[in-house]
């Protein structure tokens, strides 16, 4: 048994250890559990959720691209009061911290949707999602525009009794100006980055591939600017931040912790190798043993700077 902990703290919230699930790619928690043992996560982060059900765009809406993917699936998912009813009842039947991931079209629904999920017992924490990058553009203003994003996160802490997380977009100017209107806001963590914005032609048929035209792209490819926003953003703010981005290996999840993550989330690696997140959880495990390092927070945040 090893000696060494992998528990770390985010927001008030204890997690067994730092790896959890990227919302959008891990369905309600059900669809992987034949794969494997929820309770080895530290958290499932749950499929984004909105006040009504939403059918999402149009196929084709993946495509594979060298070192990752496209996605425009839309933001598809069954509503808030069917999660509520027929989804949690599942989730509460694991000693694993379960974070629901949330959007609205207007501040209104934001709010109303985390207030719903906030009094929902079981349910540890809520992620705030203002950065679909293949959802209309008048949408994306909650993730690209600091004074909506202020208004927005602010509603929300109104209502929302459980920590707050805002998932950031990565397609701004400044990630750190961001986190830190979010921060001001009322935020109790971050977690980045979504998706890219991408795009990928037929040259044939001289037409984009995916029916949304833009798309959301993940996996490898993306990973290098990923740690580089969230070593940003820790040098920004002082809230806890989750990592994600091209996350396949502890090697890889090793990069955001060391860079200032205290968290990280698996996303594109879940469609790969199904049980990707416990073989991370286990390799972080080999790496402490290997360093001789008794904690993981003695990693979080240690880049040196020369």
């Amino acid at each position: 048994m090893s000696k060494h902990s992998l528990t770390v703290n985010i927001a008030g919230l204890e997690l067994k250890n730092p790896v959890m699930t990227a919302s959008g790619t891990f369905g309600y928690g059900e669809e992987y559990a034949d794969f494997l043992d929820l309770n080895r996560l530290g958290a499932v982060v749950v499929k984004g959720l909105s006040r009504q059900p939403k059918e999402g765009n149009p196929v084709p809406r993946i495509v594979e691209t060298p070192a990752g993917m496209l996605n425009a699936i839309g933001l598809q998912n069954i509503g808030v009061k069917r999660f509520i009813a027929e989804k949690m009842p599942f989730l509460r039947g694991f000693d694993t911290r379960v974070i629901c991931n949330f959007f609205g079209d207007s501040v209104g629904e934001y709010v109303e949707v985390a207030g719903m999920l906030s009094a929902t017992d079981g349910v540890h924490a809520l992620e705030m999602n203002v950065s679909c990058p293949n959802k209309q553009a008048g949408w994306c203003v909650f993730g690209t525009d600091p004074k909506v994003l202020g208004e927005v996160v602010s509603s929300v802490r109104k209502v929302c009794t459980v920590p707050l997380i805002v998932k950031l977009s990565p397609n701004v100017t400044s990630i750190s100006q961001m986190a830190r209107v979010a921060e001001d806001a009322g935020a109790d963590a971050v977690s980045l980055i979504n998706t890219i914005t991408g795009m990928a032609v037929d040259i044939k048929t001289r037409r984009p591939v995916l029916a949304n035209r833009i798309g959301g792209l993940s996996g490898p490819a993306i990973k290098p600017v990923a740690v580089r926003m969230v070593w940003e953003v820790f040098n920004a703010v002082k809230i806890p931040i989750i990592g994600m981005g091209g996350i396949f290996t502890a090697e890889d999840a090793l990069e955001f912790l060391i860079a200032g993550a205290r968290g990280v989330a698996v996303g594109t690696a879940n469609f790969v190798n199904p049980s990707a997140t416990v073989d991370i959880i286990d390799g972080l495990h080999r790496f402490l043993d290997a360093e001789n390092i008794n904690d993981i927070n003695d990693l979080i945040g240690s880049l040196h700077r020369s």
